[in-house]
């Protein structure tokens, strides 16, 4: 055969395009009766699809991994993404945040669109094949089956939300055949916090109008309290260092000093109970008068003090959660492991795309980003060997 992707998630799906459009007939195997589910997934939050910052703001979303994502997102990066959903029939908006989203808020109908366009061009999809190692042996519905391609492209995934897909069981075969990888670690996840049965009134609440910060990084965000601790967009973004073991400090009032604050307080009758100064002086209520209850006591009777204290609220986190919870992965193969085009070093003519390589990002459309980014650039130079 010509040309093979393992792997139908947002990456595989690309590499398949652009080897499609090089005039490669094209086979994608995946394990999964239906392709791409993590995506899917994602999208019933709203498809974050990209971000509208200047690509040069963005690439240094992905930290370590920024120098050689540069090219590849500058070759296949927003902007082309933007008009390839465009192309496809998507009608997209750019939300508040800088957020890029489809206006129907769905992954399901872009997904569709996608997989006809696919089809007509003669790429075919082979569902429920799971790559058991090998060369190119899998397990099928009707059997095993063995493949012969010219060339291959795996997009398998990282190694969270494993009953999607990306369960990471590709480490076995590329560590035999001594492929670099670095282990897998949780990226984007919540973090565990053992509340009191005081906080039980407020899982599910949004923590807004706060500046949460990690060592060097800070981040004004909105977060989740959750019965197994915190998690939400302001934890996601500052995932990196907090897993690090960066602690985490909230500021419940950023636009404030503790100068303004501790005058609001002191100005409170002095009869007035701490919790009801904070109320009447600031307008503390609802899960974040509860976090002060929770992470501040015993409250400082000192103005200034207690000022200071609601400046920089320790949350006493006890680690990530685990990984198959996480959004995305850090870790994977190597790049050292890697040429320029992500062709696997010592196995010719296979590249790699998307979570399975190691880089990391937040949220915001920094992830999908570099998933069809890294699968564009592998189904580019897959498609130029003979």
């Amino acid at each position: 055969m010509d040309a093979l992707v393992i792997g139908a998630g947002p990456a595989g799906l690309m590499a398949a395009q652009v080897l499609a459009a090089s005039g490669r007939k094209v086979v994608i195997c995946d394990a999964k009766p239906s392709p791409a589910r993590k995506f899917l997934m994602a999208g019933k939050s709203g498809l974050n699809l990209i971000n509208a910052a200047p690509l040069e703001q963005q690439i240094g979303h992905y930290g370590a991994a920024a120098g050689w994502l540069d090219p590849v997102l500058r070759a296949f990066g927003p902007d082309q993404i933007r008009d390839w959903a465009n192309d496809l029939g998507a009608d997209l908006f750019t939300g508040s945040s800088g957020r890029v989203f489809p206006r129907v808020m769905k992954a399901s109908p872009l997904l569709r669109a996608w997989l006809a366009r696919l089809d007509n061009a003669g790429v075919r999809l082979r569902r429920g094949w799971r790559w058991q190692g090998g060369a190119f042996d899998f397990a099928t519905p009707d059997g095993p089956r063995h493949l012969a391609p010219r060339t291959c492209v795996l997009a398998l995934g990282g190694a969270s939300w494993a009953r999607l897909g990306s369960d990471g069981r590709w480490v076995a075969e590329l560590a035999a055949r001594g492929v670099p990888l670095e282990p897998f670690q949780p990226a984007n996840m919540g973090f565990i916090v053992h509340w009191s049965g005081h906080m039980r009134a407020h899982f599910g609440a949004p923590v807004k109008g706060v500046l949460l910060r990690a060592a060097a990084h800070s981040v004004r965000a909105e977060f989740v309290i959750s019965a197994r601790g915190v998690e939400g967009g302001g934890i996601y973004a500052l995932s990196r260092p907090l897993r690090d073991g960066a602690a985490l400090v909230l500021d419940l009032f950023p636009d404030r000093t503790v100068t303004d604050i501790a005058g609001r307080l002191a100005a409170q009758p002095a009869k007035l109970s701490t919790a009801n100064r904070l109320r009447k002086a600031l307008g503390l209520s609802g899960a974040r008068l509860a976090l002060v209850h929770e992470l501040a006591r015993p409250l400082p009777a000192d103005a200034t003090d207690l000022a200071k204290r609601l400046k920089a609220l320790p949350v006493p986190l006890q680690g990530p959660r685990p990984l198959d919870e996480a959004i995305s992965t850090a870790g994977g193969i190597k790049r050292s492991a890697l040429t320029d085009g992500l062709e696997i070093r010592n196995w010719p003519n296979v590249y790699a795309a998307g979570e399975m390589l190691d880089w990391e990002a937040p949220t915001g459309g920094y992830l999908l980003t570099a998933c069809l980014a890294t699968g564009h650039w592998a189904g580019r130079h897959a498609a130029q060997h003979s």
